[in-house]
């Protein structure tokens, strides 16, 4: 009978955690309790068909088959060019983003998308679609996690809260040398109740082709501030042989100099796996690709969120294997998701189309 009472006690304790955990995190009531039907907000969508999202003006393109037969269902975008994705009036949130275009490698890192929150003139999202949207080297595989889905034919999802105050303002621009048709929706919901100084999600691209030697690849260059890191889709081409993870992931927080104050143990265990990578992608942690010499993995700092207070820095070592450890180079590549308020710090320069498409594309075998 005690053990039954002691078990019944962890079980209370582990659901009253559970709860006060999900308020702190702000669990938004959308989603825990769907069947809420006075929430105060109300929702909207915006496609190439209803660009400003408004309300009763959706499908109103005609086609052959008569007005609303499915009109207009898509942009090209001429090379060089910027397309406005959307311009909305807040307080809102954008809840989730479904995007198709060519699933061609390049293309898909030629393809930039920014997000500007509350009139801040510079990008708080900066990244190649591709990448944004959970696809390392512009290699399309299907796989789903909490942040991404991604279908096999490049229909492409991001489900990350995009929350914002006055004014929420996307943009695709079209760094390719083709034109680039670009199918997309923004699901969005309008008249939220945001708390003060909330967090705006940031988004950055990085690579180095190849990275320094014994110099830490940096996912997050340094912030200043309060944040949350929410995670990272991490793409490498190993550059020789021989086992390339040994590099440990550091968070340097709050005043943290010389030694981080949170610190793995290898690149393949902090994304939750183990001795050597595998393409093995599961919701919070993972590898979605593993073959032809590219690696995309990612961790999502959800249920275990990384926050500061102050500033923050997160690094990984670029260290292998061979009969002990040692210091290498390879590609390395990043997109790093995070929440902070603003007005906030420009995101660091994104490497220009020409280094963001080297060498993700293999070259052609030679005929024997």
């Amino acid at each position: 009978m005690k053990r039954l009472s002691a078990q019944v006690s962890v079980l209370l304790s582990a659901i009253l955690f559970l709860c006060l955990a999900q308020a702190r995190l702000g669990v938004s009531d959308v989603i825990q309790k769907p069947y809420l039907t006075d929430t105060g907000v109300e929702s909207r969508s915006i496609t190439y068909e209803n660009r400003a999202g408004e309300k009763g003006a959706g499908g109103k393109a005609a086609s052959k088959l008569g007005v609303g037969r499915k009109g207009s269902p898509a942009v090209n975008i001429a090379p060089g060019a910027t397309f406005e994705l959307c311009d909305i009036k807040g307080p809102g949130v954008i809840r989730h983003i479904w995007m198709t275009t060519r699933g061609e490698p390049v293309n898909l890192r030629s393809l930039v998308i920014r997000a500007y929150w509350d009139g801040q003139e510079h990008p708080s999202i900066e990244c190649p679609l591709g990448d944004f949207m959970g696809i390392a080297h512009g290699r399309v595989v299907a796989y789903q996690t909490a942040v991404h889905s991604v279908g096999e034919s490049a229909g492409m999802n991001i489900w990350l809260p995009m929350p914002f105050a006055r004014k929420a303002r996307m943009t695709m621009t079209n760094d390719g040398k083709q034109s680039s048709v670009l199918f997309y929706q923004i699901d969005y919901t309008i008249n939220d109740k945001l708390p003060q100084d909330f967090g705006r999600l940031h988004v950055l691209f990085r690579r180095e082709n190849p990275t320094t030697l014994k110099k830490d690849f940096e996912l997050l260059p340094q912030r200043k501030g309060r944040g949350s890191f929410v995670g990272s889709v991490i793409g490498i081409r190993p550059l020789s042989g021989n086992w390339w993870g040994e590099g440990e992931v550091k968070v340097y927080m709050d005043g943290d100099t010389e030694f981080p104050t949170i610190c793995g143990t290898g690149s393949e265990d902090y994304v939750g796996l183990s001795w050597g990578i595998q393409q093995t992608p599961f919701m919070y942690n993972g590898c979605s690709l593993n073959k032809d010499g590219y690696v995309c993995m990612y961790r999502w700092h959800l249920p275990d969120p990384i926050y500061w207070k102050k500033d923050c820095r997160v690094t990984i070592q670029q260290i292998g294997w061979r009969q002990g450890l040692y210091e290498r180079q390879d590609d390395w590549s990043c997109a790093t998701f995070w929440y902070e308020p603003i007005p906030s710090q420009k995101l660091p320069a994104m490497p220009g189309v020409k280094e963001r498409t080297a060498d993700i594309v293999p070259p052609p075998k030679k005929e024997k």
